[in-house]
């Protein structure tokens, strides 16, 4: 049996205060201060996983205390580095033969691949079946709302980055116009000229032109809010942290944000912590690593920063394969009620009686 590890990471300096409680009377920066001398351990054992072909393996999860800050911003790249390599060498100690890096350790350096050569263990980030939901999520939810794609506007927000850009390629095709945001506009210019008829831009505000939103950038902070929003639109947010604000939630009952790359683990799955989700719920990302393991291969796959529309594809497959599937729709972590869904149709229904 090939086993994994996947790194989890907090995502704000205050959720260190779930194992050290004097963390949230500190300055965020005296945390920082404190937990970048902390070394990765591990935080639990994962059991139970079991393909619907009978195939099973078990993993660990590896707590690397450093939040997206300290991980992308302020720490030296290479004392990042080896912050990683020590949860490579932690989770090889264990016996895992590939690791999954989460949320931000994905987007750290280079995105994994300097990492993988100094790894003793396979790496990924989980990018490739992290896509492939996200297609499958929006496609799902268009088809709830009415959304004909054909006839219909799409935006990608964080289009240059590996995941935006690939959901930009595949679900393009679908959708009748497609718009691209961006921070780089240069940048966002070069990915819309390998996209027909695409456009590049790096306003927000455009955000109203589109009927859905896929959105998966790096910021550390929501950065979409309600004023940006079409009624009757769906937008899912793929980004950890969200990119969308929470007044969205109470502000904008007129349009649907789904949670993208929640999956359904199969088995009698015990992850032995809660991250946040549903039990036997895992990220996209997660599932990945989790896939490679049942498959037995123990060698590096998403890496850096273009995911292939190739390997989207096989991870769709082995998904199939295997037993794994899109979890419910969640929002803000609270499932999506059938009462959210129609208040968007419904809003998506007037708009176009009024011609818009």
């Amino acid at each position: 049996m090939t086993q994994f590890a996947f790194i989890l990471h907090p995502l704000r300096a205050r959720d260190a205060a779930r194992k050290y409680p004097i963390a949230k009377y500190l300055p965020e920066s005296w945390v920082e201060a404190i937990i970048a001398k902390k070394r990765p351990m591990v935080l639990s054992e994962i059991k139970g996983i079991r393909s619907v072909h009978g195939e099973e393996t078990s993993g660990w999860f590896i707590g690397l205390p450093l939040t997206p800050r300290q991980l992308t911003q302020t720490l030296p790249v290479e004392f990042v580095y080896s912050r990683l390599l020590e949860c490579c060498q932690l989770a090889g100690a264990e016996g895992a033969k590939v690791i999954g890096l989460g949320a931000f350790t994905a987007v750290a350096g280079d995105a994994g691949v300097t990492l993988a050569q100094r790894s003793p263990i396979a790496v990924t980030t989980g990018n490739s079946y992290t896509v492939a939901t996200a297609i499958e999520g929006a496609l799902k939810a268009c088809t709830l709302l009415e959304i004909v794609p054909e006839r219909s506007s799409l935006a990608v927000v964080g289009a240059t980055g590996s995941i935006g850009k690939t959901c930009a390629h595949v679900l393009g095709r679908s959708f009748g116009r497609t718009i691209l945001i961006g921070r780089d506009l240069d940048r966002t210019k070069a990915v819309a000229e390998t996209l027909r008829g695409a456009e590049a831009t790096t306003d927000l505000n455009r955000l109203r032109e589109a009927d859905c939103v896929v959105t998966v950038t790096s910021s550390d902070a929501a950065i979409i809010l309600p004023q940006h929003l079409r009624p009757g639109s769906v937008i899912c947010d793929v980004a950890r942290p969200r990119d969308v604000s929470c007044r969205v939630a109470n502000e904008r009952p007129d349009v649907l944000v789904i949670e993208g790359g929640l999956v359904e683990v199969p088995g009698d799955v015990n992850f032995g912590m809660n991250f946040g989700l549903e039990p036997k719920t895992a990220y996209a990302c997660m599932a990945e690593t989790i896939m490679l393991a049942l498959e037995n291969r123990a060698e590096s796959y998403s890496l850096g920063k273009d995911v292939t529309v190739e390997q989207v594809d096989e991870t769709q497959r082995w998904a199939q394969k295997h037993g794994f599937r899109l979890a419910g729709f969640r929002s803000f972590e609270t499932a999506v009620s059938t009462e959210s869904i129609e208040r968007a149709r419904k809003a998506r229904l007037a708009l176009q009686a009024q011609g818009a």
